[in-house]
């Protein structure tokens, strides 16, 4: 239902052998909460209970996900390239979930509304 990014574990070296999802920035920040709804392309910030966001994004990929909604600052959403974003979610992963090849964003672009 989404993909996950923003780990700094997952610089490491040897990343597939770090608990990759466990990372942080060294800070938290406050939720921001907004009425938009986490549908296929919102981006939002992923988090472990309220107020704990840090480096850590997810991008949905399931058309719903009301189960996240009011739990996660949604602060962007896919315009162009979910076909890209379907490829890593289909990406062969290990019993942990993370993939078994190394994944990286290398650029996005900042549209404002």
């Amino acid at each position: 239902f989404m993909i996950q990014g923003g780990d700094p574990l997952s610089k490491a070296e040897d990343w597939k052998n770090v608990a990759v999802g466990t990372g942080d920035p060294g800070y938290k920040f406050a939720d921001e909460f907004n009425s938009h709804k986490l549908v296929k392309g919102s981006l939002a910030m992923a988090n472990s209970g309220p107020n704990t966001n840090g480096s850590q994004f997810f991008i949905v990929t399931a058309e719903n996900t009301p189960w996240l909604d009011g739990k996660h600052t949604n602060f962007g959403e896919i315009t162009d390239g979910m076909d890209v974003v379907e490829k890593i979610e289909s990406s062969k992963t290990n019993s942990m979930d993370q993939p078994l090849e190394k994944i990286q964003i290398n650029s996005i672009q900042l549209i404002e509304k």
